[in-house]
């Protein structure tokens, strides 16, 4: 099984030098991981090093298909709160 970008990504180029697989590499519009590559870093690393460094929520999903960085987890923001949050800070 291998993690997964998703078109959410920004081609921040944050994730590929830290891939010990090299499984990382960029794509229009977006980069992939080559899943016959990836090792989710075991062995190498406790987490995967392109989930601790990529600073979109949500563009990348483990091997089940979740959000590696759901929504809120970056922010700390629960999603539920986020329509609130940002009219407070408009408000400003």
């Amino acid at each position: 099984m291998a993690y997964e970008i998703i078109e959410s990504c920004v081609n921040c180029w944050a994730c590929e030098p830290l891939c010990p697989s090299k499984a990382i590499h960029e794509d229009r519009p977006h980069f992939l991981i080559d899943a016959k590559k990836c090792t989710e870093c075991e062995g190498d690393y406790a987490d995967p090093q392109c989930v601790s460094i990529c600073p979109i929520e949500g563009a990348i999903l483990n091997p089940f298909g979740d959000a590696a960085n759901p929504p809120g987890s970056l922010t700390g923001i629960p999603p539920e709160r986020m329509a609130e949050v940002m009219a407070e800070i408009q408000a400003r």
